[in-house]
């Protein structure tokens, strides 16, 4: 009988359990290691705007969500009629693709977007420090090409993604001492 292989658990997720659970319990002041805040989900998606009728550039979408997270993508279609851009519910063209990343894929891929992808951003002085009333997390980037599992003519097309980090548990302040445990860079001088 063939012997199963473990593969060893995330790099960031072994740190959160093993460390940064202990750390942020004490840092936030909180009476049960439940409270603290954890990731989730992560959703990756890309909106293909004017480009909805290009089957190309849709084509370059989920190409570029598949290399970027390692999971196949979705198509979106439209959950409501908006006359001005010609859209109607439902229609048969996707007005957008996305990923949704929960577990070790998460982990692997927010290991690679902090410490790979975004020290490829020129003039890069941190993300924003907006979070919503939940304690969510919204990044936009601009280019597709910070991520180096790219080839060159794969960036030729380029469009932009919206990286949604949805963290269980946290308020403002709980989540963001939570990414920065992570090593997501935050702007000096915000509160």
């Amino acid at each position: 009988m063939a012997e199963a292989v473990k593969v060893p658990a995330p790099r960031l997720k072994a740190l959160f359990n093993t460390q940064y659970k202990k750390e942020l319990q004490t840092e936030l002041e909180l009476k049960n290691v439940h409270q603290v805040p954890y990731l989730e989900k992560i959703v990756v998606s890309v909106g293909l705007g004017k480009h909805k009728d290009d089957k190309r550039f849709h084509e370059v979408v989920k190409n570029t969500l598949a290399k970027v997270t390692g999971q196949s993508s979705t198509d979106r279609l439209a959950k409501k009629s908006i006359a001005t851009f010609k859209i109607r519910k439902g229609m048969g063209a996707p007005i957008g693709a996305l990923v949704t990343l929960r577990g070790a894929r998460m982990y692997e891929f927010l290991d690679r977007f902090v410490n790979t992808a975004l020290p490829r951003v020129r003039d890069f002085h941190g993300v924003g420090i907006k979070f919503d009333k939940g304690g969510n997390y919204n990044l936009g980037v601009v280019d597709q090409s910070i991520f180096p599992e790219l080839t060159f003519e794969e960036t030729q097309v380029v469009h932009g993604m919206q990286i949604t980090f949805t963290i269980k548990n946290g308020d403002k302040v709980a989540s963001r001492a939570l990414l920065e445990k992570f090593g997501l860079p935050f702007e000096k001088g915000g509160k």
